[in-house]
C-alpha cells in the first residue's frame, strides 16, 4: 500500500462498511458460469461479477481477474462478448473473475463522491474485499494473477503497486503506465471527463495534488519487482483487424472510421506510454516481457491477440500449465 503523506491517500484505503463483504446471489447464466452480486462495504452497494470456475474444482487453484475497458463492462463491451478469451480458459485450472461496473472509474479509490460516477472505490474492493470472497467461494489457494486493457491497462499496474504479491502476474495491454505527468494526466481526463462526465478532482484532486504522484506506476515501479510483468501495444496505424467489414470492427454506421481513426490516435498514445514504462523498468533492472505490434488500433483483436501472447506471462505466475 501507498502511503505519501496525510494529504495522497494510497489505493486501497480503509473505508468502513455497514456490513462484511459477501455473496449476496449467484445467478448460473450457463453451463460453466456464473453471475454472482457481491456486496461491497466500501462502495455500499452490490457488484455484478462474473465467473467461470476452474475446470477441475476438485483441488484448489488460482484466481484470474479481467477487468473491462472504460465502459466498465456496463456498455456491453467485455472480455466474453468481444473476444474468445472465456472459450480460451475453459480448459484452465484456474477461476476467471471478471467484476462488472466501475466505468470511467479507473478502477481506483477516489477521494470523493461524484455526482455523475458516484462512489468509486473500486481498489478496495478490488484488492481488500473480492479476493476473500472469491477465493471462500470458489476454494482458490490465494495465488492470483490480473489482467487489463485500455484503461484497466493502467489500472492493473495500479492495484499491483498498491498491494505487492497479491498478483503473482499482471498483463496490461494497451494501458498508459504515467498518471501523473502531464501527458498521464491528460489522458485520464479524456477518459473521466470527455467521455464520463465525471470530474478528476473528484478523482485524485486538482493536478498538483500529491494523490495523483501517490498512484502512479511509473514512478512507484519498484513495487512491480518479483511480478511477472506483460506489456502489449500498437503503433496506431490500421492493421489486420482494421478491416472494413471485418468481425473486431467497432459496431454502428461510424464504426469502422473511428476504430482507425480515434482508435489509432489512442493507441499511438498508449504506445509511447508503454515504451516510457519499459525504459522505467529496464533502469530499476525489473524483467518484463512486450509486445509492440508494429500496427494496431485501440480496439478488441488486437487485445484478444495480446491475451494470447500474455498467457505463457500469466500461467507461469499462476503456476498452471501453459
Amino acid at each position: 500500500m501507498i502511503a505519501l503523506g496525510a494529504s495522497a491517500p494510497a489505493f486501497g484505503a480503509d473505508i468502513p462498511g455497514t456490513r462484511p463483504a459477501r455473496i449476496d446471489t449467484t445467478q448460473h447464466t450457463g453451463a460453466r458460469t456464473e453471475r454472482l452480486q457481491v456486496y461491497s462495504p466500501a462502495m455500499d452497494r452490490d457488484i455484478t461479477v462474473e465467473v467461470q470456475p476452474a475446470a477441475d474444482r476438485t483441488r484448489p487453484h488460482p484466481v484470474l481477474y479481467l477487468l473491462n475497458g472504460g465502459g466498465g463492462g456496463e456498455d456491453g463491451a467485455t472480455w466474453q462478448q468481444n473476444t474468445d478469451v472465456l472459450n480460451f480458459l475453459a480448459s484452465k485450472n484456474v477461476t476467471v473473475v471478471q467484476p462488472v461496473g466501475g466505468q470511467w472509474s479507473y478502477y481506483t479509490d477516489w477521494r470523493a463522491p461524484d455526482p455523475v460516477l458516484g462512489v468509486n472505490k473500486w481498489a478496495t474492493f478490488l484488492t481488500r474485499e473480492l479476493p476473500p470472497v472469491i477465493d471462500a467461494a470458489y476454494d482458490s489457494h490465494g495465488v492470483n494473477a490480473i489482467a487489463g486493457l485500455s484503461m484497466s491497462g493502467t489500472s492493473v499496474l495500479q492495484l499491483a503497486v498498491a498491494e505487492p504479491g497479491l498478483y503473482r502476474a499482471v498483463a496490461a495491454f494497451s494501458g498508459c503506465a504515467r498518471v501523473s505527468d502531464p501527458m498521464g494526466q491528460t489522458f485520464i481526463r479524456l477518459t473521466v471527463e470527455t467521455w464520463g462526465h465525471g470530474d478528476t478532482t473528484n478523482m485524485y484532486g486538482p493536478p498538483d495534488d500529491p494523490m495523483w504522484a501517490a498512484n502512479d506506476p511509473y514512478l512507484h515501479a519498484d513495487r512491480l519487482r518479483g511480478t511477472k510483468l506483460f506489456l502489449a501495444t500498437g503503433t496506431g496505424l490500421p492493421g489486420r483487424h482494421d478491416s472494413l467489414g471485418g468481425p473486431h470492427i467497432k459496431p454502428g454506421p461510424n464504426g469502422y472510421l473511428d476504430q482507425v481513426l480515434g482508435g489509432g490516435a489512442i493507441e499511438a498514445a498508449v504506445n509511447r506510454c508503454t515504451q516510457q514504462m519499459r525504459d522505467r523498468l529496464n533502469a530499476l533492472g525489473i524483467p518484463a516481457t512486450y509486445n509492440f505490434d508494429s500496427t494496431g488500433t485501440h480496439s478488441w483483436g488486437y487485445w484478444q491477440d495480446d491475451f494470447r501472447r500474455a498467457w505463457p506471462t500469466l500461467a507461469d505466475g499462476l503456476g498452471i500449465a501453459r
